[in-house]
Formats: structure tokens, sequence, C-alpha cells
């Protein structure tokens, strides 16, 4: 890929992203259902204005602060019904390779060059089991180490 078809590329990629961006934010989803954002707590609505959660927490207003998981998983323990909200997060892995591009010196001869690509990789980022129907435990996971 050229410079130039990675200036294309990253563009694409800042226009996508901030796209994603503005479509799926605290304040809209706080519109959406704002039945259930009225009737928090005042210690529950400052954490979802901020983006954050607890344990205790019931699924709507996790909903509200992270937004709708990438993946749900069922399932059960001695307590009661188990239900996993997984959230996945993107990092781009570089991938080099050797490239041979023609040489134009006294001889023709091609001439070995390092080329890098960026290869997007999916991870979790982060982890809510639900108990029941509240947040038993939660965690965020670092970007994998690609």
């Amino acid at each position: 890929m050229n410079l130039t078809g990675k200036f294309a590329f990253f563009l694409l990629c800042v226009v996508f992203l901030s796209g994603c961006a503005t479509t799926s934010t605290v304040e809209k989803r706080k519109q959406e259902r704002y039945d259930v954002y009225s009737k928090l707590s005042p210690e529950f609505k400052a954490l979802v204005d901020q983006g954050k959660i607890k344990v205790g927490m019931p699924m709507d207003v996790v909903y509200l602060a992270w937004g709708k998981p990438s993946q749900v998983i069922q399932g059960e323990s001695s307590e009661g019904q188990l239900t996993t909200w997984l959230y996945y997060g993107t990092t781009f892995e570089e991938y080099r390779y050797w490239a041979y591009r023609p040489s134009y010196s006294h001889y023709y001869y091609p001439s070995p060059t390092l080329e890098r690509d960026y290869v997007p990789r999916n991870y979790v980022r982060a982890e809510v089991v639900f108990e029941n129907g509240v947040v038993k435990s939660w965690r965020s996971m670092p970007r994998a180490p690609y």
C-alpha cells in the first residue's frame, strides 16, 4: 500500500470512527430511555452521566452508561440466572512484509523494501456479569497486545 493509499485509509477510518462516536452517546441513550433515567437515584444518575457502572446496577442502567453489548452470553449458577455482556474494542495489528520494487539505476534490478499494512483485530475490552438482572461483577480489560 503506497503513501496515498495509507492516507486515504486513515481518512476513511477517522470518518467512520467519528460517525460511530456520535451515534451511540450517553445523552442519546438517556433520551431514548428517559423513563428509566428519570427514576434513577442521584448516585446512579451521576454514574451514568460519567459513563461508569457499579455492582448492584440493573441491566437498563448499564445500557444507559455503556450502551448495547457486542455479545450476550447466558448461563446459570447456584444463585440463579447469569447473563454476561461483552463489549469489544478494536486495535490495529501491524503486518510487515518484504516487497520487491524495481530500482532504475545503471542496471535494472529489484530491490527489497519493508512494507507495512495494518489489520483490524477485535478484543474483549469489558465484561459485565449480571445475576438475576443486576450487576454481580464487572471488569475492563487492557487492549490486546498484538
